[in-house]
Parts: structure tokens; C-alpha cells; sequence
């Protein structure tokens, strides 16, 4: 009889016990935690810090909001130093020692390829931020790229560079392509390569430098003795200042000049370099003009902007914080819709979903690439001085490509901007 007795309380102590745990609140659960390596000090540091920061951002308005699943989210990275070798041993750390729930990658090409093949062996979801037809050569089906590049991601990013100098009248005829002997360099100069050829422009040079020069006069000089019409330039942060530096110096003036030069997006390059940028058309991939004013874009900006003086990071925040804060929305809408942690779940989600972000909707195709292209060619004009002011106002950055975010017009050729 006492035994009988015992079996019903029995059954409701483990009752009430399970009520209590479901009871818990999210902030006392273990956090999802999400791991990656960014580039905090070193040449690429400038994007990796305000990626950074709009992370974080993403981190709190995501907790404030009660987290993903009903419990918090907690954001746990280590600093890559900008140099590849570092990525493979922070990814092994994160997975095997920090036991990271989810891994995303840090930024820029040369940081995601040496991740993807501890994404790979540890079948894992990896979400990239600003990789340039990494995954061409892993084929890694659970790998997702958030840049605009679209289906073609190494001719995307210097195709509305061609698309203007090819309407040009007379059409320029030559063309000479310099890149940096590194993973983004190579792949989209690849792409330079290839749109070149489908212009029909004459390729008169064509070569690689390695990552650690730092003149870049003779570079200038070997170009400028081929006399090209156009000259593209597929470089890094510290590489595309140098480069500007010595074509001024040197006083080169091809017809039009730029293409795929990463750096000359973040505010301490442009106000080092100043009026030295005017004529000169590069790729952009966000801008807060009005035709760009996507949810939650503009409030972004402004957390950021906020913060951005204490945290030392990009005052203005207009290249990546936007897309940095987006591809952790992707992460995010992803597992609310399916309520797991479960990677391949949530790779078989993402790629037929639609998803609302700061930099518009996203949907990702073959390879993981963005289904359609939208990158941009902007071209610097009427800089007058260095100050931060000249770059905070959006007239001296003109966006010339593609036609539906246009906000005004090329000046050609490059000497009469230079004027």
C-alpha cells in the first residue's frame, strides 16, 4: 500500500520538476554560443573591428529580445591578426575546447578558405562574411556567402567598372590588370580577366606582387610604359593606399582607374588619402543613400555611429557594419524557423529561404552565393580635403552602377575629374 502511495507523488515530483526547468528564464541557460576568429589588429583590422562592433550590436538587440530559442546568445572570438595561418587552430579551439554551438567566419577571403575545412570535417554551418568565390573550390554545400557578388562572384566585383568605360564613346581599347598574389586579389582579377575579355578590350599587362610590397612605384612605372586605356587594380587595404599614393605621384592618368581595391571603403583610409581619390571608380556594396535604405539599416547606423568613437572603430560605419550585422540576421531567422541548433537542419533552410536584413532581402543559390548580383561602382569626385566631413556627405562618392541605385554621373576621362 505504501508503495502505491509513493508512485503518484513520485510521478509528480518529476512533473513539477520538468515545469521548472522549462520554467528557467533564457538568462539563466547556457547561451547559444557562436564562435568565430576576426581580424582585430593587422592590415585588415579596420573592417574586422566595425564588423565587430555591429556583431555585438546584433548580440544585444537579439538578447533584449529574448534570444533565440529562449535563451541568450553569446558572441566568442579571438583575434585572427589578419594572417591566414592563424584561422585553422581558432576554428579547432572554438569547436573542441570552447564548444561553440554555431560557427560563422571572419572577414575577407584570405580569413574563410582556411576555415572551411574544419567547417567540412566537423560538418558544421558556416556563413561567411565577404568571401570572394571561396567555395569554387571546396563545393562545401553548407557554406553561404553574405556579399552581393551573385551567381559570377569573381567578375562581380569589377562588372559595373567595365559595364561604364564599355559605354564610353570612343571605347577605350586596352587594359592593364595589377593584383595582389593573394586569395582575394587572384580571384577577383580572375574576374577582371574575364570581363575584360568579354568587352573586347586588348589585355597589354597583367601580373601579380606579393602581399608584403610596399613600393609600388616601379608597379606603377611597368603599367604605365604599356600606355593602357583602363587600368584595374584588385588589392587590400594597405595595397590600394600605396597604389593611389604612387599613381599620383608618378602622375599617371590612364582614362579610367580602380576596379576591386578593398580599403578605400573605411573613413581612415579615404581621409588619409583624400583628394588624391578623385576620379577614381571602385566597387562599393552599400551606401546610406535613399535607394538603399533597407529595415533596419539606418538605426543600425546610428547605434553604430554612436559607439564607434569609444570602440575605436570607423567613425562613419558605411562599408561593413550593415553586412556584418546581416549575415547574423541569416543565422538567426534560420534558427527561429526551425527551432534547432542542428546544422544540416539549418543549412537545408537557408537555402530555400528568403531573408529580411539590413542590406535588403537575401536569398543564396548555387555554391552558397547570393542568387542575384548587386555590387556596385562608385566613383570619388570633387574631394577637397581630408577632412572627415568630405565623406560623411554622400556627393563626393557617386554611385554610376548598376542604373536602379545610380546617384549620378561618371567624369571621363580620369584626368578631367583629377582637374
Amino acid at each position: 500500500m505504501i508503495e502505491k502511495l509513493k508512485r503518484p507523488f513520485a510521478a509528480a515530483g518529476l512533473l513539477t520538476a520538468a515545469a521548472l526547468a522549462f520554467a528557467v528564464p533564457a538568462q539563466a541557460q547556457e547561451p547559444i554560443k557562436i564562435g568565430f576568429g576576426m581580424s582585430l589588429t593587422g592590415p585588415l583590422s579596420a573592417n574586422g573591428k566595425s564588423s565587430l562592433l555591429a556583431m555585438k550590436i546584433w548580440e544585444e538587440d537579439t538578447n533584449a529580445k529574448g534570444g533565440l530559442l529562449g535563451r541568450q546568445v553569446k558572441l566568442v572570438y579571438f583575434d585572427d591578426q589578419s594572417n591566414p595561418s592563424t584561422v585553422p587552430g581558432i576554428y579547432t579551439k572554438l569547436l573542441d575546447v570552447d564548444k561553440v554551438d554555431l560557427i560563422v567566419s571572419g572577414y575577407a577571403s584570405g580569413q574563410i578558405a582556411p576555415a572551411i575545412p574544419i567547417a567540412m570535417s566537423k560538418k558544421k554551418l558556416f556563413i561567411s562574411l565577404f568571401g570572394t568565390g571561396v567555395n569554387e573550390q571546396f563545393k562545401y554545400d553548407r557554406y553561404f556567402s553574405m556579399i552581393p557578388n551573385g551567381p559570377t562572384p569573381k567578375p562581380a566585383f569589377t562588372r559595373g567598372f567595365f559595364k561604364i568605360a564599355e559605354a564610353q564613346k570612343p571605347k577605350p581599347q586596352t587594359i592593364a590588370i595589377a593584383m595582389a598574389d593573394a586569395e582575394f586579389g587572384r580571384n577577383a582579377c580572375e574576374g577582371a580577366s574575364e570581363n575584360a575579355k568579354a568587352a573586347g578590350f586588348k589585355i597589354v599587362y597583367e601580373k601579380t606582387y606579393p602581399p608584403s610590397t610596399t613600393d609600388f612605384a616601379p608597379i606603377v612605372r611597368a603599367v604605365q610604359a604599356t600606355n593602357p586605356d583602363l587600368f584595374v587594380v584588385c588589392s587590400y587595404p594597405l595595397d590600394s593606399v600605396g597604389m593611389v599614393k604612387s599613381m599620383n605621384e608618378i602622375g599617371f592618368k590612364p582614362k579610367m582607374w580602380g576596379g576591386a581595391m578593398v580599403g578605400l571603403q573605411a573613413t581612415v583610409f579615404k581621409t588619409q588619402l583624400g583628394p588624391l581619390l578623385n576620379g577614381l571608380v571602385n566597387f562599393e556594396t552599400w551606401l546610406p543613400q535613399k535607394s538603399m535604405e533597407f529595415p533596419g539599416s539606418l538605426d543600425l547606423l546610428k547605434k553604430y555611429q554612436a559607439r564607434a568613437a569609444a570602440e575605436g572603430v570607423d567613425p562613419l560605419g558605411y562599408y561593413m557594419p550593415v553586412w556584418a550585422y546581416a549575415y547574423l540576421q541569416v543565422l538567426g531567422q534560420a534558427i527561429t524557423q526551425t527551432k534547432t541548433l542542428d546544422d544540416g537542419k539549418l543549412a537545408d533552410y537557408i537555402r530555400g529561404a528568403t531573408f529580411k536584413t539590413t542590406v535588403g532581402d537575401v536569398r543564396f543559390g548555387k555554391g552558397g552565393e547570393w542568387v542575384t548580383e548587386r555590387v556596385m561602382a562608385a566613383q570619388f569626385q570633387n574631394v577637397k580635403s581630408n577632412s572627415i566631413e568630405e565623406f560623411r556627405k554622400l556627393d563626393t562618392l557617386v554611385i554610376i552602377y548598376p542604373p536602379q541605385y545610380k546617384s549620378g554621373e561618371v567624369i571621363y576621362p580620369y584626368e578631367k575629374a583629377k582637374n
